[in-house]
């Protein structure tokens, strides 16, 4: 099997170790418009070949991805949909991590012309997250409220934001300004970014606040009967009021300004000053997730809860945030690739979950890898 992994950063790299390892007879080529990430992440991986393309040239990312079975997708969310699009003009299955703009559902005509399988929004989340409500959900008769609360944070609180960078500036950004969609008494609705601000006592960890963050994506479409559903993004205490500022101050806007006479975006270069400030290896990080499903069952109130605390692999020197993003993509990626999943079109996560030999398979797997899904219920 020939597979392409698309984008060989922090994530991209550790998705194409996973899946080389875990998937015989398959044959990667590591693709980034940075040579010396696709060369390194290559590098890693016995017998892995390298190429450098740019995302941003349509016909030539096609003509480029025309010969292979599969693609692996791990670059920031502005280049996603056209990449996407590039796959199934390419014929190729897909799964992808980035969170796009634009929604992957609307693909789903064109895919299923094409025979292709894509898998969008499939890392931690969305991606785990949409897996075990789509999981827990197909457990009830009525799904009344679906809550996830999810973040990467260090292994302890630094300054200046007690946060530190282990995935793409830009989507953390875009975390901070996107309008939110949640769902309130049934009905969609729009709130702000950083909104609904409250406290929680996460078991290992402590005290986090947690505030509204747009990532339900497809699951409002696929749960369109519930009656409250949201996303929040955990972070230690203090971090919303500190971005808030930065916000306010304009430093993530897309306007440009005159610097000298040049066009410069504010974003852009906060986005680089976030990657230099808080770029520490030599701190660990954290990925806190907790999902809950509330419901009935033959008429009775029932509950799913979902928590995950994992880890920073030192010895491996992975990242927690890329363990269970990287790792479930990878696995994933996995049954694709085995024919596990045959469903043509694009197949949102939370589907995935709802069929229980996947998630068992899925979980059991993570397992693995060490990362450890403990569920209860009531």
């Amino acid at each position: 099997m020939k597979v392409i992994v698309l984008g060989c950063g922090k994530i991209g790299s550790v998705m194409a170790r996973d899946f080389a390892a875990s998937v015989e007879g398959s044959r990667l080529t590591l693709a980034d418009i940075d040579e010396g990430r696709s060369r390194e992440a290559a590098l890693a991986i016995r017998g892995a070949d390298w190429t450098i393309i740019d995302t941003t040239d349509h016909p030539a990312l096609v003509g480029a991805l025309v010969g292979y079975d599969l693609a692996l997708v791990a670059l920031p969310g502005d280049f996603g949909y056209r990449t996407l699009e590039a796959c199934i003009e390419a014929g190729v299955d897909v799964l992808d991590v980035s969170f796009t703009p634009e929604d992957p559902s609307e693909l789903d005509g064109a895919a299923k012309a094409a025979g292709v399988t894509v898998i969008p929004d499939c890392g931690v989340a969305p991606g785990l997250s949409n897996i075990l409500v789509g999981y827990s959900a197909s457990r009830l008769d009525v799904v009344k409220q679906a809550h996830i609360m999810v973040g990467g944070i260090p292994e302890r609180q630094v300054p200046p934001l007690g946060y530190t960078i282990t995935w793409s500036a830009e989507g953390l950004i875009d975390e901070y300004v996107r309008e939110v969609s949640i769902i309130e008494g049934g009905k969609t609705v729009q709130v702000p970014a950083l909104s609904g601000l409250e406290e929680i006592e996460f078991p290992g960890v402590g005290v986090l606040e947690a505030f509204y963050t747009d990532g339900l994506r497809s699951l409002a479409k696929s749960l369109p009967d519930v009656e409250n559903m949201y996303e929040k993004t955990l972070r230690y205490p203090g971090h919303v009021e500190s971005v808030r500022l930065l916000r306010e101050l304009g430093f993530f806007s897309d306007e440009p300004v005159k610097v000298r006479g040049k066009d410069v975006s504010p974003r852009l270069v906060t986005a680089r000053l976030l990657e230099r400030s808080l770029w520490m290896p030599d701190v660990g990080d954290l990925l806190v997730m907790k999902i809950e499903v509330r419901g009935e069952k033959e008429g009775q109130a029932l509950s799913y809860e979902h928590r995950i605390l994992d880890r920073y692999d030192h010895e491996a020197n992975v990242s927690a945030m890329a363990r269970t993003t990287a790792y479930t993509a990878s696995i994933v990626a996995g049954m694709l690739a085995r024919g596990t999943i045959e469903e043509k079109g694009v197949i949102p996560p939370e589907r995935l979950g709802m069929d229980h030999r996947f998630v068992e398979t899925l979980i059991s797997e993570l397992g693995k890898r060490g990362v450890t899904i403990e569920e209860s219920g009531a």
